[in-house]
């Protein structure tokens, strides 16, 4: 998972998501919304202003936005990623970045007298697919249905095109002057090549473990010098009373009357209805469409017609008479279904020009009868009333919270019942109790009753939106605690034999050493230590083998590879185990006249990483030429409301 957002994310700054926002727009109209704009303005920074580049906000609904666009668009690699994998990812932060990035950058346009033509943003359009009428082709008429669809203006639409054409304009270039000369990488080229042999030998703390058991004041020493590693951290008691849908299903049954009612009310979706299937073209000029309307009449097919005026005829299918009126005006939409099938109408008016329609087919829809409909309506008002048995249900919890009920009160009236945790740390572990698993929906609200206090009044948290939620409430905070010394004593007596075992492998790899550098072989060294090692073994190999596994290298390989040649180093291993003794015997310069292609490949890979620095270093100084503000309380309340731990609505 964390490498996938490490391919979405791939630098510090997120500059592919600066390119993104072009995209993400255009994404975004084939399945998510789009609302807001990005031209706030204003120079404080309030709790609704997550940051301020310059003279200009960015406030929390457009972050917000973004986020769930970014997430829509990860979901279409990964479909069943969700917010929080996303923020717990680094989606958040990276989303805010790329705002930032883009909005310095914007104002640094501004301040260097940087445009954007009209007609380089129409082009921009032109070629978004989900502008295309039925030909393939850019079609008004269907861009400014898909706009009204996403509540979209079209001048939101071009700034936000606009600001991306200038990013590029000023970034491309940028990132493009970062050629690599060849002679610059050959000898990088040649260093990949390079062999190393050499051996390495282990000095193993296990073998050094005896000896004297510690002496009381020395445990003592070595506790109180170590004395974070038995600390346990601050842990909390939490009492928490899920609710749910389920429990209020009772509540939710629909009467006879209820679904009359409905019936009655929703007299029209159930009463007989009619679609109609339209071509038509849409003309600018009213001589134009009467001229376009004979043709037709005379013989000439629509398509034909559209075509010898430069035009596409648009095809919709299955039309309501007020869809069709939404696409042109009530009047069109009153003579198209007045016509019978296979009628050419007179040019009709609206906002978009003069239409010219033609009535291919009609499909009328029988009315349906209650019983019909019964189960639909049923399934209609249980989900209704459980909505709004749920939304009273925590309103009236809201309410009690408010007026400084207990924990307890409120479980009392709601006839709820309460969990409560064992004394756990912010990773939702019990010390003592190794086998403790909390509930797998405790996880969504653990992080949230860690910034309370044993004094704040219960929250209301979110497990699942509109479906499941939690009362919570802290109820002890136990601070961090060292343990006892008589509790932890095994553990520290057998941590101060390892670390003093450790410290005589040091001693010993430290003469081994001394004794391979003045000239004698490593094996015969390693002999002469006094206790029994393994044999040392032989280890190398070419450079570029060795990091092209994609595997982490062994540490002392990594060492092989940074030594001079015929000396001796040593390293620790991790946890104490031991010291590795390691021998550089041999380097075998690489030969690039072998592989003579890797300078090529070098090159474009030197290129590509300096020119990422270009532009990482322009996007940095705009930011530091405008001033960037950051609203970090504001910032962290938005990522809590995103992973559902607080209600958007607040």
């Amino acid at each position: 998972m964390i490498q996938f957002f490490r391919r979405i994310f791939n630098s510090k700054i997120g500059l592919i998501g600066s390119f993104i926002f072009i995209a993400l727009v255009a994404v975004s109209f084939a399945g998510s919304d789009i609302s807001g704009s990005m031209n706030g303005s204003g120079t404080s920074l309030g709790s609704g202003v997550v940051a301020e580049v310059g003279k200009h906000d960015i406030s929390s609904e457009e972050l917000q936005m973004r986020a769930q666009n970014q997430l829509d668009i990860q979901r279409r690699e990964m479909p069943g990623l969700d917010m929080t994998t996303f923020i717990n990812a680094g989606g958040f932060e990276q989303t805010l970045e790329q705002m930032i990035n883009v909005r310095a950058l914007d104002g640094f346009a501004d301040q260097a007298g940087f445009a954007v033509s009209r007609r380089l943003v129409d082009a921009e359009i032109a070629g978004i697919p989900a502008f295309n009428g039925p030909g393939g082709k850019f079609d008004r008429t269907t861009f400014l249905s898909v706009l009204a669809q996403r509540r979209v203006t079209e001048k939101q639409l071009r700034g936000d095109i606009a600001s991306d054409l200038l990013t590029r304009q000023m970034l491309v270039p940028t990132g493009a002057v970062s050629r690599v000369p060849a002679l610059l990488a050959r000898p990088y080229a040649a260093l990949s090549l390079e062999e190393r042999s050499g051996m390495v030998g282990f000095v193993p703390s296990a073998a050094l473990t005896d000896g004297a058991a510690p002496s009381d004041a020395e445990l003592t020493q070595y506790y109180n010098r170590n004395i974070g590693r038995y600390t346990v951290p601050e842990r909390r008691v939490i009492r928490y009373a899920v609710f749910d849908r389920a429990m209020l299903a009772a509540k939710a049954k629909p009467t006879e009357a209820d679904i009359a009612d409905y019936y009655k009310a929703n007299a029209t979706r159930y009463a007989a209805s009619e679609t109609r299937n339209i071509t038509q073209v849409i003309l600018q000029d009213q001589n134009a469409a009467r001229a376009f309307e004979t043709k037709v009449r005379g013989g000439t097919s629509f398509a034909a017609a559209a075509a010898q005026a430069g035009l596409e005829a648009s095809t919709l299918t299955e039309q309501s008479k007020q869809a069709f009126a939404g696409l042109s005006s009530e009047a069109a939409a009153n003579a198209a279904f007045a016509a019978a099938q296979g009628t050419v109408l007179a040019p009709q008016r609206s906002g978009l020009g003069w239409h010219v329609i033609r009535v291919d087919g009609v499909k009328t829809i029988p009315a349906r009868s209650l019983e019909s409909v019964r189960a639909e309506i049923n399934q209609a008002l249980e989900k209704e009333k459980l909505d709004a048995a749920l939304s009273d249900f925590a309103a009236n919890i809201e309410n009690m919270i408010a007026d400084k009920a207990t924990f307890d009160e409120i479980l009392k009236a709601n006839n709820l019942t309460a969990i409560t945790t064992p004394a756990i740390t912010a990773a939702g572990v019990d010390p003592d109790n190794a086998d403790f698993r909390p509930d797998a929906s405790f996880a969504r609200f653990l992080e949230p009753a860690f910034e309370m206090s044993a004094d704040d009044d219960p929250t209301i948290e979110t497990i699942e939106d509109g479906n499941r939620y939690a009362l919570t409430d802290v109820e002890r905070v136990i601070p961090a605690t060292p343990r006892p010394l008589a509790q932890v004593r095994a553990a520290v007596t057998e941590a101060f034999k390892l670390e003093r075992a450790s410290a005589r492998a040091k001693a010993i790899a430290d003469a081994i050493v001394a004794k391979v550098s003045k000239g004698m072989p490593l094996p015969q060294a390693m002999n002469e230590a006094g206790v029994k090692l393994p044999a040392p073994e032989r280890i190398g190999g070419k450079r570029s083998e060795i990091s092209a596994s994609g595997r982490p290298v062994a540490p002392p390989l990594t060492l092989l590879f940074s030594m001079a040649e015929k000396r001796a180093k040593h390293l620790e291993a991790p946890g104490k185990q031991g010291w590795f003794v390691v021998w550089l015997d041999k380097i075998t310069p690489g030969d690039i006249n072998t592989q003579p292609q890797l300078v090529d490949l070098l090159r474009r890979e030197m290129s590509r990483a300096i020119g990422q620095e270009y532009t990482e270093q322009f996007v940095n100084a705009t930011k530091a030429e405008l001033g960037v503000k950051r609203n970090a309380e504001a910032a962290a309340k938005l990522k809590r409301q995103l992973a559902g731990s607080e209600s958007l609505a607040q």
